[in-house]
């Protein structure tokens, strides 16, 4: 394997940090992985190029030696790389920094921009809370949202914010295999009205249109139980409550996703950015990412993909995306005190 210049990127910021658990947070990787890499990078070169102890991370010889080059190559190749894409007639973004609810679509579309854009830099922030999320973008802290809404609404009031729909999903019931509704097609929401309910925890207005759904359909929610949602996962899974999900979502191990009849419930993957920051400006470039990594979710789905072919109006929306303003939709940034119950 030959040195790369990522590899004089993890050299520098464990250098720059002192701990190779400061550099893996700083670079969005998990510890163990980094550690992996340093130890193939001293493979290369043929040495050790960290002393590390409790005190942290500290230069050898070696290290210091490929220090003071990395310190030297790496600004000479992002200067490359800033004007062969003014050249070019683009801009490129230093880094993507996204932050999410839930999403199922991160981790294609971080794979996607890692693998058209290795030079840059990008790192994921968790969140259950879509409100916490806005703050951070409009603080300049996060460049991309990731977040889902119920209905036309839109994740956040918070203003400054333009929303892209990905998709518009129904929002399917999640059962074990051995329930006896898991052998249905479909699944009528009063059917499940003696059924103990296993929600995540979140902001937002599917709370109330859960209930809301719930009622029509005759009935009031029975029990329900927050948790995260390998929690809600694990408690569907125990036989002890069923859940509700996205439909694009991939297959769970012993559990099935059946539709509701008449689809009561629609949930829109969406793609934020704070309209006035530098971000703004490589949305199409993210978004586009976006609906291909929602497209190889549902490669990966042949029943919901059947669903689709029957159900015109869900699944992928107008790729030409029509933004949608904070606070210009119903239930926009709308605070609850039901449970949120995002689909898992």
């Amino acid at each position: 394997m030959d040195l790369e210049i990522r590899h004089l990127k993890v050299v520098c910021a464990i250098a720059e940090t002192g701990s190779v658990t400061k550099a893996a947070a700083l670079l969005g990787l998990a510890q163990p992985a980094l550690t992996a890499q340093l130890q193939r990078i001293e493979r290369i070169l043929g040495g050790p190029l960290f002393e590390r102890d409790r005190r942290g991370a500290r230069p050898t010889a070696l290290g210091e030696l490929v220090l003071a080059r990395a310190r030297v190559l790496l600004p000479a190749m992002k200067g490359l790389a800033d004007e062969a894409a003014r050249l070019a007639g683009r801009e490129i973004l230093a880094r993507y920094r996204f932050g999410s609810v839930n999403s199922p679509i991160l981790g294609g579309l971080v794979h996607r921009l890692a693998a058209e854009q290795p030079e840059v830099q990008v790192s994921t922030y968790g969140s259950w809370s879509a409100e916490e999320l806005a703050r951070m973008a409009l603080g300049g802290r996060l460049d991309y949202l990731l977040c889902g809404a119920c209905g036309d609404s839109v994740p956040t009031g918070e203003p400054g914010l333009a929303w892209r729909a990905v998709s518009v999903d129904p929002v399917f019931v999640m059962l074990p295999e051995a329930h006896p509704l898991a052998a249905r097609p479909e699944v009528a929401l009063a059917d499940l009205a003696g059924e103990q309910w296993a929600v995540a925890r979140g902001d937002g207005c599917f709370g109330d249109c859960f209930v809301a759904a719930c009622m029509r359909a005759g009935f009031t929610p029975r029990t329900i139980y927050e948790a995260d949602s390998r929690g809600c996962l694990d408690l569907v899974d125990s036989g002890e409550a069923v859940g509700l999900c996205q439909a694009a979502t991939r297959p769970v191990a012993g559990l099935v996703a059946r539709p509701l009849a008449g689809a009561p419930l629609r949930w829109r993957l969406l793609l934020g950015w704070w309209a006035e920051g530098q971000a703004a400006r490589f949305a199409d470039l993210v978004f586009r990412h976006a609906v291909a990594s929602y497209g190889e979710l549902l490669a990966r789905n042949e029943p919901y993909r059947s669903w689709l072919r029957d159900h015109p109006g869900f699944g992928v929306q107008d790729t030409a995306g029509e933004e949608v303003a904070a606070g210009g939709r119903h239930g926009a940034g709308r605070r609850t005190d039901a449970p949120y119950a995002p689909p898992v």
